[in-house]
């Protein structure tokens, strides 16, 4: 052991988050130790309230401390179209640019049979569901190209073939197999523009 034991946990504590190495790791619990004690109090507080705090909007799936987020709650959003996107953080992408006025549905998770996802295992059901009591014109696929991206497309867009609804994709100036959260602004408000209607 290098470290006294209180670094050294501190240190594995740090590791646990994705993309964070040992060297990473140790600055970061350097930089804890450099914080005033008022600091350090405040960061634990604000750790221990995202997981006691945030659940997930029981209408559209996106982070909230409250039954529901406050985009389905904000009564100028435009309720006739629907954006759908895998994870929360796709929805603060679309928000940070901020010319969709839409809703959002998130899926947690996109349909890979390779790893053991399969449609029951995302939030499909309750999309259906949305779309059987709401009034929504179009919906808007806006997930990563990708083999799981298109399969959970296409597997979506058959279940609502029925529906009076247009079905579009945000277009792909976007590297085939990249993540949305490394988009920049310009290229996905300019991939939502110009958006390919599929159905």
């Amino acid at each position: 052991m290098i470290y006294p034991s209180s670094i050294e946990k501190l240190i594995e504590s740090f590791k646990e988050l994705p993309g964070i190495g040992d060297k990473t790791a140790e600055r970061l619990a350097f930089s804890i130790m450099d914080l005033e004690d008022e600091k350090v109090a405040q960061f634990s507080v604000s750790l221990m309230d995202v997981k006691k705090k945030i659940k997930k909007c029981k209408i559209c799936n996106h982070l909230t401390e409250s039954e529901t987020c406050n985009i389905c709650n904000d009564k100028k959003r435009n309720k006739k179209i629907l954006c759908i996107v895998e994870e929360p953080k796709n929805v603060i992408l679309f928000e940070k640019i901020g010319t969709y006025n839409g809703l959002y549905h998130v899926l947690d998770g996109l349909i890979s049979p390779l790893d053991g996802v399969n449609p029951e295992d995302i939030n499909i059901d309750s999309l259906v569901k949305r779309i059987e009591k709401g009034d929504f014109e179009e919906l808007i696929f806006a997930l990563k190209p990708s083999i799981e991206g298109e399969t959970t497309m296409l597997y979506i867009s058959k279940i609502l073939a029925g529906f009076n609804i247009i079905i579009s994709k945000i277009a792909y100036g976007i590297p085939m197999g990249a993540d949305m959260e490394y988009i920049d602004t310009m290229t996905l408000e300019a991939a939502l523009a110009e958006r390919k209607k599929i159905a």
